[in-house]
């Protein structure tokens, strides 16, 4: 089996995809202007509090002020006290406070207090970024909680004796006590001595963060986040990678410094490219361009429709070209049985999130529609967003949702089309020449003159002369002159009169 990361680096962008047997599973982008915050530890003001809907505004220093729960702001305040000088107190347990003493810790937070947050979620349109006060650091194996002592394994390790065996792992390293440790999904099988290690690698890191957390006015960022290739490298790059391949020479010594703290045992997998074009010689731009269309062709040629909008995701699935003897029932569950697997892989290529609903063809068969929902299970497995999948109707609806965090690669990549202005389509010839001669009308009536001019794309001009008469009628009536002028640059359903 072959797994690569592929890395290409140019000046104004960075493209990672991960390929498994010559097939696309991952494909991130960024970019300097575009670069995510998701994961940057803030000190923010409080810019407003609305107890209405249990939220506050967070000023953090960008453009847009963060959204935060008011529940959450406890654990801020706690943790910029622990930063000033003077005696400590001592640390109430985690939730000793009743919900009075908690509704009165709410109602004693006011506009200008400090607070120290993290980002969760991008900005998505009008809305700024997701924050959080349960402050979380990601390492290679584990992700320090330094307000928050608690350990936990992540529910993707399954095994009851490896998450007994990591818990009491870290349970022997003899951490700080206030703080606390959750084991990821890679730390499955690692010794003692790499989560030791890496364990020391955060708490040293969080003592840097706590300085510079004293020394930073507020607001302003206290911890950034990896970018792009190290976040890849530090969450991705597992001994089942074949090669690590980057094609530029000061990315590929970036790379490798940044691999001995923790990943030494793997910097032999790690190439530098020098060909033209690494994307194109390993044949996955043509995938990548087919992350950007609505129809998704399966290997039998049925297909599967996709139309994201802003808070909703539509997969619709359909027969297609399948060829096949089979029955209508056999038909569509075998048809049903591929698309799960595409849909799965399709919603983690395009980063898709939110509510996402998936119109299976109907299937008479109650074990039919179980199957089906199992392989869509299954097929969701790996991805690394949170999920979750509530059932199967009988009319073969999958309601879902999957965590939205980043901006889909598709958002980062196109804008809206100027010429349908984001409606997907424009009015036909057909009724633009009806429109244009409504205006004119209109446009005599207001103001009668004995020459006009209508500028018009040269398809709706084609529509206009099919029926001359309509033209003349309109001369006759208002004693004018029509001159039809034709503008091929000119946008289908734009009417110019003068």
């Amino acid at each position: 089996m072959t797994k690569e990361i592929l890395i290409n680096v140019e000046s104004q962008e960075k493209r990672v995809a991960i390929v498994n047997e010559g097939r696309l599973e991952e494909f991130q982008i960024e970019r300097p202007q575009d670069k995510t915050i998701v994961g940057n530890i803030y000190k923010g003001r409080i810019e407003a509090v609305l107890p209405s809907i249990g939220a506050a505004f967070v000023d953090i220093g960008l453009q847009k002020n963060g959204f935060l729960y008011l529940s959450e702001i406890e654990e801020a305040f706690d943790a910029l006290e622990a930063q000033e000088p003077g005696p400590k107190q001592e640390k109430p347990a985690k939730n000793s406070k009743s919900p009075g003493a908690q509704k009165k810790v709410i109602n004693e937070i006011k506009k200008g207090q400090e607070v120290l947050v993290q980002v969760v979620k991008e900005s998505f349109g009008t809305k700024g970024p997701r924050l959080s006060c349960h402050i979380g650091i990601a390492g290679r194996y584990l992700v320090f909680l330094p307000l928050e002592n608690q350990i936990g394994v992540s529910r993707r390790i399954e095994d009851d004796d490896e998450r007994r065996r990591l818990k009491q792992v870290l349970l022997e390293l003899k951490l700080p006590k206030e703080a606390g440790f959750i084991v990821r999904t890679v730390a499955w099988g690692k010794s003692r001595q790499e989560l030791s290690r890496d364990a020391n690698f955060l708490l040293k890191l969080w003592k840097r963060v706590e300085k510079i957390i004293e020394s930073k006015p507020t607001p302003s960022l206290v911890y950034e986040e990896y970018d792009l290739n190290l976040r890849v490298i530090r969450d991705s790059f597992t001994e089942d990678v074949t090669k690590l391949i980057v094609d530029s020479k000061p990315e590929f010594y970036r790379i490798k410094n940044f691999m001995k703290t923790f990943l030494n045992y793997l910097t032999n997998k790690v190439e530098l490219y020098t060909g033209e074009d690494l994307f194109a010689d390993k044949n996955i731009e043509r995938e990548i361009n087919k992350i950007f269309e609505t129809k998704v062709y399966l290997k039998s040629k049925a297909y599967i429709i996709i139309e994201p909008t802003e808070g909703l995701v539509v997969i619709d699935v359909n027969s297609g070209g399948f060829t096949k003897k089979l029955s209508q029932e056999e038909t569509a569950f075998k048809v049903n049985c591929d698309a799960a697997v595409e849909a799965a892989n399709q919603l983690r290529l395009r980063d898709l999130g939110g509510i996402i609903v998936i119109d299976f063809i109907d299937m008479e068969k109650e074990s039919h529609r179980r199957e089906v929902l199992n392989v869509l299970k299954k097929a969701l497995h790996n991805d690394k967003a949170k999920y979750d999948v509530l059932g199967i109707s009988a009319f073969g609806l999958v309601e879902m949702t999957r965590e939205r965090v980043h901006q889909t690669v598709q958002t980062l990549s196109y804008q809206s089309c100027p010429y349908c202005r984001g409606k997907g389509k424009i009015k036909s010839a057909v009724t633009i020449a009806i429109l244009a001669l409504k205006e004119l009308k209109r446009s005599l009536l207001a103001k009668k003159t004995a020459q006009v001019n209508l500028t018009l794309n040269p398809a709706v001009i084609d529509e206009v002369m099919k029926d001359k008469n309509n033209l003349k009628l309109i001369e006759n009536k208002f004693k004018t002159k029509i001159n039809i002028i034709s503008n091929p640059s000119l946008h289908i359903e734009d009417i110019r009169i003068s």
